[in-house]
């Protein structure tokens, strides 16, 4: 039956709060503006000390996000939060004495809630920060034992490799992280609910701060279990309210009908509209779940004092008065965002990104094909990645599998074909029959094709049956003059170390396509890895080590525009005339478009639908 009153209770509560959403909206929202026109402004000039304090010239956006993660980036962190949740009590008071006014005039009720708001400003203002402290201290010991656990179980690789391939350990620290938030949960819950009253006895009772807490407390004996019932509950409503806007915003997202050839910023200005729309969703569903709190707590509350109403007199003119003040605080926080972005913008950043074509062209053309290198360069690539092999002849030609399954339907090995062979073997058609007279090329014939033009990117095949790959490679770039205009690079990190030792003021680098361990110890003057190994630490770490990042395969704009702000060196893609139109536009961005463009990716927004037929290196 308990449970029962207390869901009667929570829907009553959400219900008689929507009827005045009006009011609790404009309430919460005006609050936020206040807040949004304090720290945009400060957040700006302090990134913009950080960077000025930095020995770098240009930064790239993931260093701006990076900023948080400093020192002084946390303790402004927490400062934010702490002052999120001082206007969130603040909120909460005034939705209380809305509440506690009472009767059909809403308008004198937000009046009267505001004047006994600011009647007891300073001691509310004392409880608000006495609160966030409390919250702040019981806190501390769960999250301190989490990053405990994580800096001993989670630390050791990159973190995207423990979200990827969920090792034990990373499962066991998930596993007690969770229980450690069960518990700060439940002991929160424990206590939140022997201080409901505390507020009350602030604003209605005037009692001070630290003693409120000892009352509401006393008060609470006994009835507690009842409030906690209604406060899980309540925070079950709000958390399916703010998951149904969120879902609600992805589909959204998704639905854009965009394509590449659109622009990012088209993308980019219906994205603003989309998620403005969910954040304001999102703020209502927030205001009315903390004026249904509000409610709730109301109910328990033992205090039958009225509102005190304002003096006599002063009751004339409010409405024109509350009207400007609503303005100027619109005003103030407009022009505090405004601020804020001319300051963050202000930040020079550089995208300073190789474009290195997959195979070739091979969303445009059949993958490693002269086809693919030729549209590679008409696209105006940097780099065109190749893949290669030795034949039974001797020769070493551009082919990434060990036989034409995938291309030709043929089961030939490629070190049991020879050239007459291959000659006969189509490996375009199977793309468009515009392609059909496509043969395995010479890497002799591509070199030629991208000298002067591009350079190339070799990657060492190896299936067990290679003889003298790494010298025949060597003599035929040799041959042909182009050691300034090639790199190499393999899986076969032994293979590696030979080219290196070969060839040691060659370029060379490592391709990892799944790691554990240090990738940045490992030779090489670069290292290759999956999307969904990269992420900001190990950019950092690659970084560190001097040694340049590449990512495969990114094909979609928003991929790539998040990668280029995470600060990687080279986007290996299929797409290079995609990816040239990426750079194209991010540099007619401002420094906070670029981070809404990183935003929008990861709510799963995609731009491009199309299908690949190999997504390996």
């Amino acid at each position: 039956m308990a449970a029962f009153s207390a869901l009667s209770n929570v829907r009553r509560a959400y219900g008689d709060s929507w009827r005045r959403h009006r009011v609790f909206i404009l309430l919460y929202l005006l609050l936020r503006l206040l807040v949004l026109a304090v720290l945009a402004p400060l957040l700006g000039g302090l990134i913009n000390l950080a960077v000025s304090l930095s020995s770098q010239s240009a930064l790239t956006d993931q260093d701006i996000v990076g900023f948080f993660l400093t020192p002084t980036g946390f303790v402004v962190t927490i400062g934010v939060i702490s002052l999120f949740l001082v206007v969130e009590v603040l909120g909460f008071a005034a939705m209380t004495a809305i509440w506690r006014a009472g009767g059909d005039d809403r308008l004198a009720a937000v009046q009267a809630a505001l004047w006994a708001v600011l009647r007891r400003f300073r001691p509310l203002v004392g409880f608000a920060v006495l609160f966030v402290l409390r919250v702040l201290v019981l806190a501390s010991p769960f999250v301190l034992a989490g990053l405990f656990v994580a800096q001993r179980f989670l630390s050791t690789y990159d973190i995207n490799y423990y979200l990827t391939h969920r090792p034990p350990q990373a499962m066991m620290a998930a596993a007690v992280i969770a229980v450690l938030l069960l518990g700060l949960a439940v002991t929160l819950l424990i206590r939140l609910s022997g201080w409901a009253l505390a507020l009350h006895m602030v604003v209605f009772d005037g009692v001070s701060a630290s003693a409120a807490f000892v009352r509401s407390a006393e008060q609470m004996k006994g009835r507690r279990l009842g409030l906690q019932v209604e406060l899980v509950l309540w925070f079950v409503v709000r958390m399916l309210l703010i998951g149904a806007t969120g879902v609600l915003a992805g589909a959204v997202l998704n639905l854009i009908p965009l394509n590449a050839g659109s622009g990012l910023q088209m993308l980019l200005s219906l994205t603003l509209i989309v998620v403005a729309l969910w954040r304001l969703a999102g703020a209502a569903v927030s205001a009315i779940a903390l004026a249904a709190l509000a409610k709730l707590v109301e109910g328990h509350s033992q205090s039958g004092a009225a509102l005190q109403p304002p003096r006599a007199g002063a009751a004339e003119g409010r409405p024109g008065r509350l009207v400007l003040v609503v303005a100027a605080l619109v005003a103030l926080a407009a022009f505090g965002v405004w601020s804020g972005g001319q300051l963050l913008d202000g930040i020079r950043t550089h995208d300073d990104v190789t474009i290195i074509a997959h195979r070739g062209a091979a969303g445009a053309r059949p993958e490693n094909t002269l086809a693919s290198v030729r549209k590679a360069i008409e696209d105006g690539t940097d780099w065109v990645e190749i893949d290669v092999q030795e034949t039974a002849d001797g020769e070493v030609v551009v082919i990434h599998d060990s036989d034409f399954m995938k291309l030709s339907g043929v089961p030939l090995k490629i070190w049991d074909a020879t050239m007459d062979d291959l000659a006969d073997i189509d490996i375009g058609g199977w793309y468009d029959a515009a392609y059909v007279d496509q043969r395995t090329p010479l890497l002799r014939d591509v070199l030629k094709m991208a000298k002067g033009r591009a350079k190339v990117l070799i990657e060492l095949k190896y299936y067990g049956h290679d003889v003298e790959l790494e010298p025949r490679v060597i003599r035929i770039v040799e041959a042909l003059q182009m050691e300034d205009q090639i790199a190499t690079m393999s899986l076969k990190y032994p293979a590696v170390k030979k080219m290196l030792s070969l060839r040691p003021d060659w370029r060379t680098g490592v391709l990892a396509a799944t790691s554990v361990g240090n990738l940045a110890g490992l030779d090489g003057e670069f290292v290759a890895v999956s999307m969904a190994q990269a992420g900001p630490r190990l950019v950092q770490r690659i970084k560190a080590a001097g040694k340049d990042l590449y990512v495969w395969t990114v094909n979609d704009p928003l991929d790539m525009s998040k990668m280029i702000s995470m600060g990687v060196d080279g986007l290996i893609t299929d797409e290079p005339a995609l990816a040239r139109q990426v750079l194209r536009a991010r540099a007619d961005l401002s420094t906070p478009e670029r981070l809404v463009l990183w935003m929008t990716e990861e709510l799963g927004l995609s731009m491009n639908d199309k299908g690949y037929r190999d997504a390996s290196p």
